[in-house]
């Protein structure tokens, strides 16, 4: 059995994708819907982890309408909500609680911003000894500006979060394969 664990699929990434900054995978939306319906045609836990910022003009702020949870990603009745403030969903929230009461399943990860949240809490699960797979075409990200000024193409800062995290701290699949094994 696992756990599908949906991270910060908010409005607020539409509203930045909307202002012209593409995602990498136009098809998130679609892959987080289909590893959802999967998940829960099989009656498996799906944990929405939503990020609230502390300050008021965060986009994530609790109040601001960035905070609406994506309609692809709306929780079901009965499933968990874990609110977060920092980057990992493992800081400052009952997650590790949660998965324990399940029995500690292994993971399968999906949501956004992949090199920010995602990045963190699938290296965090990994570090604490959770089987972790990430949904790679289920995963919202933009460009990231450099040090430097450049800015790296969001294709390319997904491709190097994935190199990252697979095989140091779980694997990287496509939602179509994770569906087909569970």
């Amino acid at each position: 059995m696992a756990a599908l664990v949906v991270i910060d699929v908010q409005r607020a990434f539409v509203a930045r994708r909307d202002r012209g900054n593409p995602w990498a995978n136009p098809g998130a939306e679609v892959a987080i819907a289909a590893l959802l319906a999967a998940f829960r045609k099989r009656r498996l836990p799906v944990i929405h982890v939503h990020h609230h910022g502390t300050d008021p003009e965060d986009d994530f702020h609790r109040d601001a309408p960035g905070a609406q949870v994506m309609v692809c990603a709306a929780p079901a009745p009965g499933e968990a909500v874990v609110i977060k403030q920092g980057s990992s969903a493992f800081i400052g929230t009952d997650l590790a609680e949660r998965l324990a009461g399940l029995g500690n399943p292994p993971l399968v990860i999906a949501g956004g911003a992949a090199n920010y949240c995602v990045n963190s809490s699938a290296r965090m699960a990994g570090n604490l000894g959770y089987q972790v797979t990430v949904a790679s075409d289920a995963l919202i990200n933009f460009g990231q500006r450099l040090g430097d000024g450049r800015v790296m193409p969001a294709a390319d800062v997904l491709a190097l979060t994935l190199a990252d995290l697979d095989g140091e701290f779980g694997r990287v699949e496509t939602s179509g394969n994770i569906i087909a094994r569970l």
